[in-house]
């Protein structure tokens, strides 16, 4: 069974950061899908909690040097 995240970002300065970070989230064992909504400065993913976990996906997208504020899963 497929679990979702909402990770609450910093705000994001430009377009570019969308395909960087929905890249890194898709390139991850275990994510079914990605998509970052720019204006509302979030990410959403849908994963397999067997293969990966909502705080890896936090460190994906931390290790980009974006700053995570908040995880919710649903």
């Amino acid at each position: 069974m497929m679990s979702n995240v909402t990770m609450q970002l910093e705000t994001l300065s430009c377009p570019t950061c969308i395909k960087k970070i929905e890249g890194a989230l898709l390139k991850t064992a275990g994510v079914e899908s990605a998509k970052l909504m720019f204006n509302a400065s979030k990410a959403k993913a849908e994963y397999d909690p067997e293969k990966v976990t909502a705080d890896e996906l936090k460190g994906v997208v931390e290790k980009l040097g974006y700053e995570v504020l908040k995880v919710k899963e649903a």
